[in-house]
């Protein structure tokens, strides 16, 4: 497993790059209509996006993408992971991945059209996955924040690549983010109790939900980057509005946040994330260090892809 330089925090600052976005639908039937919310992982020398695609359908299937620089990619041709089971009928969703000793492990959101689970993945090549079903039966992260039409609803799985007392440690959800830990990877106990709730006045106002692998700072402590919602006023427009996050955590007391950013650094600001499917969106799924760079990949308003960079300045940034 490679390891990532340590990192400060507030991580960033992050920069979106001007000539975003770099991934457009249109290339194949299946991914005809809209392209979002990617997960990133370095394979070699390149970049690889896992995303979430469909048609006008709204049926999503996750496709693989390459690029040579972080910013030019190649698509496949066929998706790499379709909908096959009942629970994923209408979607295999919202791909997270990391690299843990030669294996790909993918958390996906599996939609019905009336529950969202979340749901786990293995590959060791990102093409060819096997799937293990839905990991966090009985666990509702809406609990207390708004009503689902089941007793089950999770998405987001988010899971350090690095055991700590001996357990792996995965944050999810949307809504609320709880914690489950695991001794193999593919079984997971969850708390029933969140770790990070929304902050109603905040622009974590209405949700919130995680965003890419959780990274290890230089003093030791998570950063679990986060996506947000608040819910816009008639005035404003109406509908949600999505901006991204960043809380510190002690991963030997993985369910107790100890740091918050109180401002986003990340939110819409371009044509493509304040209008498309689902305007007023930055949701940020992909984080990579790649050629001294940080890259953040994110989904604009559920339509195109794009990237925000972070490249340290001074030696202290980049080594411990």
């Amino acid at each position: 497993m490679t390891r990532t330089p340590p990192i400060d925090y507030p991580f960033g600052p992050f920069v979106p790059w001007a000539q975003n976005p770099v991934l457009r639908p249109g290339r194949h039937d299946w991914e005809s209509a809209n392209v979002y919310n990617p997960a990133a992982v370095v394979v070699g020398d390149r970049v690889a996006l896992l995303y979430r695609a469909h048609a006008d359908d709204i049926v999503s299937s996750l496709g693989l993408a390459w690029s040579d620089d972080g910013y030019t990619f190649e698509t496949e041709p066929e998706p790499v992971l379709v909908p096959e089971h009942d629970w994923e009928r209408y979607g295999c969703e919202d791909p997270r991945v990391v690299l843990i000793d030669g294996t790909y492990y993918c958390t996906y959101t599996g939609w019905d059209r009336h529950t969202a689970r979340l749901c786990l993945a293995t590959s060791s090549d990102l093409r060819t996955w096997e799937k293990h079903g839905p990991i966090v039966p009985g666990v509702n992260t809406f609990a207390g924040v708004r009503e689902t039409p089941g007793a089950d609803w999770s998405k987001g799985g988010v899971i350090l690549p690095e055991q700590v007392d001996g357990r792996w440690l995965m944050w999810f959800g949307e809504g609320n983010v709880h914690l489950a830990t695991s001794t193999d990877l593919l079984h997971w106990d969850a708390s029933p109790e969140p770790v990070l709730r929304p902050e109603p006045g905040t622009f974590m106002g209405d949700l919130v939900e995680t965003g890419p692998q959780p990274v290890v700072t230089r003093t030791g402590h998570v950063l679990l980057m986060h996506n947000s919602a608040i819910e816009l006023s008639p005035e404003d427009g109406g509908g949600v509005r999505y901006a991204c996050g960043q809380v510190l955590i002690d991963p030997h007391r993985p369910d107790r946040v100890v740091a918050k950013m109180v401002e986003p650094w990340l939110e819409p600001a371009t044509a493509e994330e304040l209008s498309g499917l689902v305007d007023n969106v930055t949701f940020v799924e992909g984080l990579v260090h790649f050629h001294g760079t940080w890259f953040a990949y994110y989904g604009q308003s559920d339509t195109t892809i794009g990237v925000a960079t972070f490249t340290p300045t001074t030696p202290s940034e980049e080594h411990a």
